[in-house]
């Protein structure tokens, strides 16, 4: 007797209907639609921002006696108006620049901890805890900087004067408070330190698996798939990070009223009182000042737009070239 074998087959899919053939083009073609004059809309936003920016900047300009780019007084409803920002890009950019070497590496270390050291029971709250300071208000951090950080840098003043004074960046030579481009560098560095360990750990956790566990299957210390595996495929992440930290350095205007002294003279001591940034140069002056100081302000505000979108740019430059060593080809 012959057997007879049954062989099952799948059942069919059921029809898809010309209806919802047509109502799911018609939600692809409204969603590409909704994408496309978004990102239009951000351009004509921006390009809008540049363009008040710069027609009330050329008013300002047209007027100015000083030299705007090397002039270190801001006189703007003088007669005639004398105003130049010599001294606050300095100081805009010495104290970014010490908040990113400041912040930059302890972001990465604590970043590393939560990702792959700290056990999971202690990794979760602190992610929520580093999460959460990226939320407090910069008036919050700049009243506790006013109060806590500049009486108790002091100490730290004299010590750096003492035993790096040699170095003419950290010679004290004027007597006062800690109201100094230095105190607002360590300021921003708290500030945007939560930015950048939050970015830098989701990039970090990105690794794929696998990476890790061949180096170790190889041998490799802890340390060495880090080293080997994890950083390379973060290290634009983190370059992205760092440069969200930067902008909200270069930007960063209360926390930088409240603490630094403002003063238009510009001294490599950085420990010395004095400077100004453009944020806290336009929040301190924008109330006092007559429309043409108002000019004169959006006309430095114009210059820390363009600095924020070269730094953005070359940060995107910086990404596109070190490609092949971050997660985008893996």
């Amino acid at each position: 007797m012959a057997s007879t074998t049954t062989v099952q087959t799948d059942p069919a899919p059921p029809p898809v209907l010309r209806s919802e053939r047509s109502t799911g083009r018609a939600g692809d073609k409204i969603f590409a639609g909704l994408s496309q004059g978004s990102g239009i809309l951000l351009l004509v936003i921006m390009a809008s921002i540049a363009a008040f920016l710069t027609y009330r900047a050329a008013i300002a300009l047209s007027r100015n006696e000083g030299n705007f780019l090397t002039t270190f007084d801001w006189n703007a409803s003088g007669t005639p108006p004398v105003f130049g920002i010599a001294v606050l890009l300095f100081g805009t950019v010495v104290s970014s620049v010490i908040a990113m070497l400041i912040a930059v590496p302890v972001a990465v270390g604590i970043a590393l901890f939560i990702s792959h050291y700290a056990p999971r029971k202690l990794a979760a709250p602190l992610a929520y805890v580093v999460d959460l300071l990226a939320a407090v208000p910069s008036i919050v951090y700049g009243i506790w900087g006013a109060l806590v950080l500049v009486p108790y840098l002091g100490g730290l003043n004299l010590w750096l004067d003492e035993y790096f004074g040699w170095t003419y960046l950290f010679e004290k030579t004027q007597i006062g408070v800690a109201r100094s481009l230095f105190t607002v560098g360590i300021l921003l560095a708290i500030m945007i330190l939560p930015i950048v360990t939050s970015v830098s750990r989701e990039v970090f956790l990105q690794v794929p698996r696998m990476n890790e566990e061949a180096a170790l299957a190889l041998g490799a210390t802890r340390w060495e798939v880090i080293r080997l595996s994890v950083l390379p495929f973060g290290r634009s992440g983190v370059i992205s990070a760092s440069m969200l930290g930067l902008g909200r350095a270069l930007g960063e205007t209360m926390a930088v009223a409240t603490v630094l002294s403002p003063s238009f003279l510009i001294s490599g001591h950085l420990l010395n009182p004095g400077g100004g940034t453009f944020a806290q140069n336009i929040a301190a002056k924008f109330d006092e000042a007559n429309q043409f100081g108002r000019d004169a302000l959006i006309a430095s505000g114009l210059v820390l737009f363009l600095l924020t979108l070269l730094v953005n740019g070359a940060a995107r430059m910086i990404i596109a070239r070190r490609k092949e060593y971050s997660g985008a080809n893996a």
